[in-house]
């Protein structure tokens, strides 16, 4: 599990006054403590064992309104530290209640990324209480872990819409006695889409609840939600007034998680750095990446939150004394570190809020110094790449991965010099005197010799480098533009890098609607809306941008997916006409008919079973975690940019 970020925000951060007179006006200068609010003390003991003390400013203006059961409309950009601004008061709320094993508490966030976040957030804060339990739940991933959960209680529901509707259909979820309902980044879920299915959950809650709802933007849709469903709210107004510095060159470079390693070796080779802290997410990672350097031949190492303090000392101080090159590092183990040599800064894992990304970035360009600063970033996380930069106001400009011959011919150049150098400053006189004999012995020339000496000297390491893989050539192609490109409306955008094109065999004549085309994959293949590009929907089929590197349990799944009722025969584009003579692969699917995104007609058990190490169910009573499966719901979209 990732290491829980302190709630204390920057102190650049700053609020303006909420527009309900009841609403706490937090100050830059705030010195409300956690311990100032009457919180149950259970909560209280939990908040002390992860460390928060004093409360962000959003923390600081909605928690006294909401522990006075009013509702809120919270207006404040990712990264300010709202989870723990509706979960706190929330659970202290809770505490006060009769021991019940039903749902009172219900949180929709738009993604399975946000929701898991939630949950983790609500299970840390929840430590201390006896019988609880906190349940994820997310489309793609099986219903079965989700229902036995739901079986033996859960008092804190954190779920995708999708996944949420279908449970109040099929029963498994009772909101009866729902107690407080969040919705978490609110704008988001009706930019994907969700408008329909959030006032359908709205409209089966209980009248009586309290609602929190939080926004980084004010639209229509949002106030028309806010006055329908909230009774007379208190609306309150923070702004994160996050900076980077100015002397710290920001980038960004999009790639799939398994090719950070090669992505991040060759930007070391080819950009000319000093001292480099890498951050992931996890204290796992950290030993991981920095072994996976080492290996690699760089001077690494890792400090996380269960080294030593000793420990992390001395490796600090040698990096600070160039015995070192490289820190793997978690935002907690990182904090108020200053090495005035590094230059560079990884964020190799993305961070989920905008504090962490400043507060990693601010390790270098310190003091009037230059530095730089690049964010790995897969397609799915591009919401949080805007996010960063909504919240810091600066712009981060897209590099791209140095090519395979670039980084060849700078490794081949290195290779000569270090030759130059050794003739210049060692006496080679023995090794000399050894190939002359070995020439003459074995009839070999010398130039041969010295080739099997340099392949000696690699150590079984490649000298060269090969590209990533791409989409296939003749798709690149066609992706350039024009009636072929990803069909016949026109120009289109060249395939993003990683990217291949595929056809399925539905189209206008089967009436399918881009949304369902996004839902099913989504749903049936694990991926996100992110990783969907352009769709072109022709008269018998219709082509979509997917990742090259589908696994082979992805392919399968989507070669037994249906859109109303049809099977799609998911394959790579060839340019030829789809196929027609296959087989009923597995059963009807059914409900993606629809052009309401990602909605499905639930139908029992599904004939297929994934894995994914993502979903958890946190149990209090029992001291488990179970692992489920898939992909968020709240990946989905009405209908897509491109098509």
């Amino acid at each position: 599990m990732s290491e829980t970020p302190t709630a204390t925000m920057s102190e650049n951060a700053a609020t303006e006054p909420a527009t309900d007179n009841s609403a706490a006006e937090a100050t830059e200068e705030n010195t409300v403590l956690f311990t100032d609010f009457g919180l149950d003390g259970r909560v209280l003991a939990a908040l002390s064992d992860v460390g928060y003390e004093k409360p962000s400013p959003i923390q600081a203006a909605t928690i006294p309104v909401l522990l006075e059961g009013r509702d809120v409309v919270g207006l404040a950009q990712t990264g300010t530290g709202k989870t723990a601004a509706f979960a706190i008061p929330a659970l202290s709320r809770m505490a006060e209640l009769p021991p019940t094993k039903n749902t009172q508490i219900l949180v929709l966030a738009p993604t399975r990324e946000l929701a898991l976040q939630v949950a983790e957030a609500f299970s840390s804060y929840a430590s201390h209480m006896e019988n609880f339990t906190v349940l994820p739940v997310y489309g793609g991933s099986p219903y079965g872990p989700q229902l036995a959960g739901l079986r033996r209680g859960a008092q804190v529901v954190v779920g995708t819409p999708g996944r949420v509707i279908d449970h109040i259909e099929k029963g498994s979820l009772d909101l009866s006695e729902l107690q407080y309902m969040v919705l978490d980044e609110a704008d988001e879920m009706l930019r994907m889409g969700f408008a329909e299915e959030v006032d359908q959950i709205l409209s089966k809650t209980p009248e009586d609840k309290q609602v929190a709802l939080f926004s980084a933007t004010m639209p229509t849709a949002i106030r028309r939600i806010a006055k329908k469903y909230l009774k007379d709210p208190a609306e309150i107004t923070v702004k994160a007034k996050t900076t980077t510095g100015t002397n710290t060159r920001q980038r960004y470079l999009q790639v799939m998680g398994p090719h950070k390693l090669d992505a991040m070796t060759r930007i070391l080779e080819a950009e000319d750095f000093d001292g480099v802290i890498a951050f992931v997410r996890t204290k796992m990672a950290t030993e991981d990446l920095a072994d996976k350097l080492k290996s690699r031949g760089y001077r690494a190492a890792a400090i996380n939150g269960d080294i030593p303090q000793q420990q992390r000392e001395r490796t600090v101080e040698a990096l600070r004394d160039g015995k070192i090159d490289i820190l793997v590092a978690t935002d907690v183990a990182a904090r108020g570190l200053d090495v005035e040599r590094i230059s560079l800064v990884v964020n190799y894992d993305i961070p989920h809020d905008t504090e962490s990304y400043v507060h990693r970035i601010g390790r270098t360009g310190r003091a009037g110094r230059s530095g730089d600063a690049i964010l790995f970033m897969t397609p799915r996380e591009k919401y949080l790449l805007r996010a960063i930069e909504k919240a810091t106001r600066q712009p981060v400009e897209q590099m791209h991965l140095p090519s395979a011959e670039t980084i060849n011919n700078l490794r081949m150049s290195k290779f000569a010099e270090k030759i130059t150098e050794t003739l210049s400053s060692e006496d080679v006189s023995i090794f000399r005197d050894l190939i002359t004999n070995y020439e003459t012995e074995h009839n070999v020339p010398a130039a041969e010799i010295a080739a099997a000496l340099a392949v000696m000297a690699q150590g079984g390491r490649p000298l060269l480098v090969q590209d990533l893989p791409e989409a296939p050539k003749g798709q690149r192609e066609r992706a350039a533009g024009g009636r072929d490109a990803m069909g016949s409306r026109g120009p289109t955008r060249a395939l993003t890098e990683g990217n291949a094109t595929y056809r399925i065999a539905v189209g206008r004549r089967q009436r399918v609607m881009p949304g369902s085309i996004v839902g099913a994959i989504a749903n049936e293949g694990g991926l996100s809306a992110a990783q969907i590009g352009g769709i072109d929907i022709r008269s018998d089929h219709s082509l979509v941008e997917l990742p090259a590197d589908l696994s082979q349990d992805q392919l399968r799944a989507l070669s037994r997916t249906r859109i109303g009722g049809e099977l799609i025969h998911l394959e790579l584009d060839s340019g030829r006409k789809p196929r027609r003579d296959q087989g009923d692969f597995g059963g009807s699917r059914g409900g993606y008919g629809s052009d309401r995104p990602f909605k499905k007609k639930f139908d029992g058990d599904r004939p297929y079973k994934k894995k994914f190490d993502g979903d958890r169910s946190f149990s209090k009573d029992r001291g488990e975690r179970s692992d489920f499966a898939g992909q968020g719901a709240g990946a989905r979209k009405p209908r897509h940019k491109s098509y």
